[in-house]
């Protein structure tokens, strides 16, 4: 289609055809004039719209039969024609213009990863300053939650004052967000990894008690929330209404996958044959053994839904670090425990791949304000459905689990350290920390082996329940297994999304809460024995 512009006096009254400028309306505006030749006369003129000579144009040359519409027309309507120079000479400024778009998105790329870098780093400089601080101040409440609270408060100020200025913000760290994101589940790994050393010295019977709170309590916590959101829903009836669109982050690209492992074998081989080549032995494992777990997950993402039922990325992501870290313990000579130490040292100084992946667990919960304040409207309209499922959900996972651990047995060490089963990694090794005799790598672990039951099985027990309603199902996923059990529902039902994202948040949060209160504490241990 073109659309051709030209004044009266151009238009010759002899002739009935133009030979004329064809025009592709990307061109339109920055083409300003065209040719015309009469169809009796081989000469043609240059002419000027508004008295301006364009220095620049692109024709092609065969006559094309126009028609004006009244005398004073300046809309012309074109026939065909030949279009065989006219593509020739498109060719030639497309391929131009190839060039400009590839050096542009060239400079966008390159802009966005800084862009992620300095959002991701200041969200990692702030709860790296909160916990110093929390620290020097002898602070046991979550340093990360106090700093949620501080963002989600600015956000909230700034939306009611200047919302300009609260959505530049928002907009400013989207892209950190979406990383923290899109390698959420990445974050729960380590705990898994390094499970091997976690359960060791605890009994099989312990063991086993352990699986069956594990597993019954996802359940009970599941039914809990699931009906206390209905019952409410049909109390207040409230519309449910759309929620904002949250951002999905990109997929895995082939590039992350070469790269990945490419640093896999090089680090491999150097660790293989310089044991302390960059100072320390978990330094050095560190490159290799990270990115088999980054590899891992990568994999298992792309298995097909059927598969990833029975074998989650996570699971995945898990094997391929300890069959990684079996392969150089069995090459080295230097046995599988003290690699899996290199996994996970705990010593800042002196970090493993999972302390590389676990220092982002602060981060996580930062950005349940921005989350949370995306959703701000949503949590207004549903505020009675969501805080009354959210709380008594919460109160029934620690009270039973302390309960159900007296009852059957299980050490009170060991009950303490499973307490927070339902509640996200970060946040849940903070509430052990509130008590003595706790073990923190089991808290880990059993929180994440909580989220894989969720997130393997939730959708079929959600159906069984008869559980239709999107609240209800985002809100009972969320509080029985966290993180994973949100991503798992999430990619199937988006629906759900919103209310999985808050109700995570929310959790994790009045969890810390309820156990940061002594009196709480103590009737729980009370409990315990």
């Amino acid at each position: 289609m073109a659309i051709l512009l030209a004044t009266p006096s151009s238009l010759s009254s002899s002739s009935s055809s133009l030979s004329l400028s064809f025009l592709n309306l990307k061109s339109l505006q920055s083409i300003s004039s065209f040719r015309t030749s009469s169809s009796s006369s081989s000469s043609s003129s240059l002419f000027a719209i508004n008295n301006f000579t364009p220095k620049c144009s692109i024709f092609y040359t065969s006559p094309i039969p126009i028609r004006g519409f009244g005398s004073k027309t300046s809309l012309l309507e074109v026939g065909r024609g030949n279009y065989g120079s006219y593509k020739s000479r498109e060719i030639s400024t497309k391929s131009s213009g190839t060039q400009t778009g590839g050096t542009s998105s060239i400079t966008q790329t390159v802009f966005g990863l800084v862009h992620l870098i300095v959002s991701l780093g200041l969200i990692l400089a702030m709860d790296k300053f909160l916990k110093q601080a929390f620290v020097a101040a002898s602070i046991k409440f979550p340093s990360a939650l106090f700093g949620m609270f501080c963002i989600f408060s600015v956000l909230i100020i700034l939306d009611s004052t200047v919302p300009s200025a609260a959505k530049a913000l928002m907009n400013f760290f989207e892209p950190a967000f979406l990383f923290i994101q899109r390698w959420l589940p990445l974050f729960y790994v380590p705990s898994l990894v390094v499970l091997p050393l976690s359960v060791k010295d605890i009994p099989a019977a312990s063991g086993i008690k352990i699986s069956l709170i594990v597993v019954g309590g996802w359940l009970a916590t599941l039914c809990v929330a699931g009906f206390t959101a209905i019952a409410v829903r049909k109390a207040v009836n409230t519309q449910l209404v759309d929620a904002e669109p949250m951002g999905k982050p990109s997929p895995f690209s082939t590039i992350e996958v070469w790269a990945w492992t490419a640093v896999l074998i090089v680090s491999f081989v150097v660790a293989l044959f310089y044991p302390t080549a960059l100072g320390t032995s978990a330094r050095t494992c560190l490159p290799f053994l990270l990115a088999a777990t980054v590899l891992g997950y990568i994999v298992g993402s792309g298995l097909p839904s059927n598969v990833k039922k029975v074998f989650h990325p996570i699971i995945c992501c898990a094997l391929s670090a300890d069959i990684t870290a079996y392969a150089f313990a069995y090459l080295s000579k230097s046995g599988l425990e003290p690699i899996l130490g290199y996994y996970l040292t705990k010593v800042s100084s002196n970090p493993g791949a999972g302390d590389i992946l676990m220092g982002f667990l602060g981060s996580v919960i930062l950005s349940f304000a921005f989350s949370m304040f995306k959703q701000r409207k949503l949590v207004k309209r549903h505020a009675a459905e969501i805080f009354t499922s959210v709380i008594i959900s919460t109160v029934f996972s620690l009270y039973s689990t302390a309960l159900v651990g007296r009852l059957i047995g299980l050490e009170p060490s060991l009950t303490v350290s499973i307490l927070p089963r339902c509640i996200t990694v970060a946040l849940a090794l903070s509430i052990v920390s509130l008590f003595e005799g706790a073990n923190p790598s089991l808290t880990a672990a059993v929180v994440v082996v909580t989220g894989l039951v969720g997130a393997n099985f939730v959708q079929g027990a959600l159906d069984k329940l008869s559980f239709r309603d999107p609240i209800a199902r985002g809100i009972a996923t969320a509080s029985s297994a966290h993180g994973l059990g949100t991503a798992a529902l999430s990619a199937k039902e988006p629906e759900a999304l919103p209310f999985c994202a808050i109700a995570y948040a929310l959790n994790g949060i009045f969890g810390s809460i309820l156990c940061s209160i002594p009196v709480v504490r103590q009737s729980l241990l009370a409990i315990i024995g």
